[in-house]
């Protein structure tokens, strides 16, 4: 540790050694527990007013794929990943707010003359604003992938991101609700050789305004 800052931990690791995978091992599988634990890890990230507003369609049967894969452009990943999930964003809904934060209430997390001190702000923030609740649902659905990137990493696995789809057919073709977004795809599964590592960045300096 330096100044207070940790040079390297597990996590750290994790993300500085993901890349997005080309390359999978078409033989191997994920368990029904493993993709549900993969998803669960996953939604701890965060969300506006905790509205938890996401969906994962984990696309891993034979038949799955070869549904999904013609409207993805045929990507390789599709088919040889273990599973590819659907990662859809939900459009931010004020009105589940008192449903969502009920458990922290339970919990003795929250008071319960708290709701309402979110459900107002909530509504005021979304109601009228649809573009704000696409963005919303765009938002959270990038979080929660990107913590089961991380998850996935922590085991072993590669992921491949992917935004090469026709999102009309695959909201069609896996039945999306109205207020739902196919905001992207993400393979997941156990990995061969001739991946790439992770490929150099911008420097911070680039990037990075101290004001």
């Amino acid at each position: 540790m330096t100044n207070g800052i940790t040079k390297t931990n597990a996590v750290i690791e994790c993300i500085l050694s993901r890349s997005s995978t080309k390359y999978y091992d078409p033989t191997a599988t994920l368990s029904d527990e493993q993709i549900r634990e993969l998803v669960r890890i996953g939604t701890t990230a965060p969300t506006s007013f905790h509205l938890q507003n996401w969906r994962f369609i984990a696309v891993r049967t034979p038949e799955a794929k070869a549904r999904l894969s013609p409207i993805a452009w045929s990507q390789p990943a599709i088919t040889e990943a273990a599973v590819t999930f659907i990662v859809c964003g939900q459009m931010a809904d004020s009105s589940v707010v008192p449903e969502r934060l009920a458990p922290l209430v339970e919990a003795g997390i929250m008071p319960a003359k708290m709701v309402p001190e979110w459900e107002i702000p909530a509504r005021d923030l979304y109601m009228e604003y649809p573009q704000r609740q696409r963005d919303e649902a765009v938002r959270t659905a990038t979080f929660g992938a990107a913590a089961m990137i991380t998850v996935a990493t922590s085991w072993g696995l590669g992921s491949t991101p992917m935004i090469g789809f026709d999102a009309e057919a695959v909201h069609r073709e896996f039945g999306l609700t109205k207020d739902e977004v196919p905001v992207m795809l993400l393979s997941v599964g156990a990995v061969r050789p001739g991946n790439w590592p992770q490929k150099p960045r911008r420097p911070v300096a680039d990037v990075l305004n101290l004001v």
